[in-house]
């Protein structure tokens, strides 16, 4: 889905949820804000994501849940929705290896097998895995605007982007 000038939120939400990777962006203690690409999940309005309880991005959780998501379209002309949200972690040990499944099937374009949920239980154990659940409040999107060949910079303008709720 190629975002437009006059997307709604329902289209936003759409966006969001056709997709499976975004920039994960979070406050840090110095030197500004810290940005890592991560693969997420849906659950009704929220993005779930996996990380190691000692990575950085769970310890500013703890500190301050305030986040954001770039979700990014995976396919070129890029697009993007920025979404703000506030985080939670939460380290039940079944609904962590159910997102690490979900989340390898993203990764691998099909279901993993039950059979595979063992090895998935050892990693989520050794790696001491949590999940954090994202609720947005807010999204930001900048309508793009592409040059598919050199005569498009003819006239070629910008907008101002939107920062808008999730829902409404």
């Amino acid at each position: 889905m190629l975002l437009n000038s006059n997307v709604d939120a329902a289209e936003r939400r759409e966006f969001v949820r056709g997709h499976r990777v975004a920039v994960f962006g979070y406050n840090r203690r110095q030197h500004g804000p810290a940005m890592t690409v991560v693969y997420y999940v849906m659950d009704g309005d929220d993005l779930l994501v996996s990380t190691m309880a000692a990575r950085a991005k769970a310890r500013a959780v703890a500190r301050d849940p305030h986040v954001s998501l770039c979700v990014l379209d995976e396919k070129w002309p890029p697009s993007y929705v920025v979404v703000y949200g506030t985080a939670r972690i939460v380290t039940d040990f079944e609904q962590v290896v159910d997102l690490r499944m979900r989340i390898a099937g993203l990764m691998a374009e099909q279901p993993i097998p039950e059979s595979h949920r063992p090895d998935i239980e050892a990693s989520t154990r050794r790696e001491q895995r949590v999940m954090l659940r994202v609720t947005p409040y807010m999204t930001f999107e900048s309508p793009p605007r592409h040059v598919y060949v050199p005569d498009d910079v003819r006239g070629l303008t910008h907008d101002l982007g939107n920062a808008l709720p999730w829902a409404g």
